[in-house]
């Protein structure tokens, strides 16, 4: 469980105004000294993640946040981190003071119901003033669940750490919009799927990449066969089968070769647009596509990667794409990429915004991305569907998923903006 990845685990996002004691009731329910605390409000600037084993939910985050009321000089940087974690929490945990509700509070509320995501208010500091009857009653109707506890109470506080753990495992069901399938509904029980590899300088040396292994455990996880093969032997070892595959996946960068290799008999597609579907929404991914016909001089395209890594000379996201998208539409494009958790406000700037994959985040957080993008007018497709657009096989890899395949055809002249 330690090293699960933080895509995979529980988000729970702890918020309230400053100085109500988010940061001691980390540490408390943690049972270590993980953020800075003190009386001074404001104490807590940048995001504070601690990923950790929550009893009997299992693997979770943390994510302690600056106070929704900051009025510190650095108040406008701080909340832009904190509603950054609005979007990405599948459990928000509004830490309130005994007695004390106020619009704050009001508004967490309402930023978890937008989400649908669920709700547990924690009145802390029960050794200050105890909470009334009325006002506990009041917190439960404003949210899903509600504890009371004493940071201080240093006797109580595995009782503490054990309801906090029962009352988000009562909220995880509905809080936390799972991750689809990968191959794992592709593939039958018992059938084959064949995974194309390529081992480049991008390849970590001595293992493969997350998505390639989280398809590998996807598809053992529904009783099927995997086999792995790099992109030169692939042709070959098809030749070597005494069954076809159920399916064929490779990386976007050697897709043009696995189509040329595959038999049109035998579905494929490409990791990308496996994450695609499962950790986003692959419909709209795919009608964003429309958009890239009628990319003119100086529109501007956002590439947003969400992981930070040391771009390599030909780097995919960085390189490759912009090149591609430039050569395929003849125009001067003007493009702009940001990375990790940096996702840029002014999305109505953009005309296209072409999306990673999304193994490094929730798929609460890559919904909550292409939402966005969707209140701001803009298109939003991925890096898989993107290549395999501009490379002209498109329509092969999405030969799975006949919905988004659908949606690819209605929004193939679209000259604007999408809906």
């Amino acid at each position: 469980m330690e090293q699960t990845p933080k895509s995979m685990r529980l988000q729970l996002g702890l918020f309230g105004r400053t100085n109500v004691g988010k940061s001691s009731f980390l540490n408390y329910v943690a049972k270590q000294d993980i953020a800075v605390t003190s009386p001074v409000p404001g104490t807590t600037t940048d995001i504070v993640e601690k990923a950790m084993e929550l009893s009997p939910v299992g693997p979770v985050v943390f994510l302690d946040t600056a106070g929704v009321d900051d009025a510190s000089q650095l108040s406008v940087e701080r909340l832009k981190k904190t509603r950054a974690v609005f979007d990405r929490a599948d459990v928000f945990v509004l830490i309130v003071e005994p007695n004390v509700w106020t619009a704050f509070e009001d508004s967490v509320c309402a930023e978890a119901k937008r989400r649908d995501a669920g709700c547990l208010v924690v009145v802390n500091k029960g050794d200050v003033a105890r909470p009334s009857p009325e006002f506990v009653g009041a917190c439960g109707a404003a949210a899903a669940g509600v504890i009371t506890c004493s940071c201080l109470d240093m006797a109580a506080r595995e009782a503490c750490a054990a309801e906090f753990g029962k009352a988000v495992a009562a909220l995880t069901e509905k809080a936390k919009p799972g991750d689809l399938p990968l191959v794992g509904d592709l593939v039958p029980a018992g059938g084959v799927a064949v995974l194309v590899v390529p081992i480049d300088l991008g390849a970590p040396r001595g293992r493969l990449i997350l998505p390639q292994v989280q398809t590998i455990r996807d598809a053992l996880d529904n009783d099927a066969a995997i086999v792995i093969v790099k992109e030169r032997e692939y042709a070959s070892l098809l030749g070597k089968l005494t069954v076809k595959p159920d399916i064929v996946v490779c990386d976007s960068q050697v897709v043009m070769k696995m189509v040329a290799d595959t038999p049109p008999d035998v579905k494929c597609t490409t990791f990308s647009i496996l994450f695609s579907r499962s950790k986003g929404d692959l419909v709209t991914q795919a009608a964003g596509l429309g958009v890239i016909g009628s990319l003119r001089d100086k529109d501007r395209v956002l590439i947003a990667e969400a992981c930070s890594h040391h771009a390599l000379e030909d780097d995919i996201g960085r390189v490759k794409i912009p090149r591609w998208l430039r050569q395929f539409t003849g125009a001067d494009l003007v493009i702009d990429v940001s990375s990790g958790r940096d996702y840029p406000q002014n999305l109505s700037d953009y005309r296209l915004v072409v999306h990673c994959g999304s193994c490094m985040l929730t798929r609460r957080e890559t919904l909550g991305r292409i939402r966005l993008a969707r209140e701001a007018g803009v298109a939003i497709t991925n890096y898989g569907l993107c290549i395999s657009y501009l490379q002209g096989v498109i329509e092969r890899v999405l030969e799975p998923f006949p919905a988004a395949l659908d949606a690819l055809h209605r929004n193939a002249g679209n000259k604007g903006r999408t809906a």
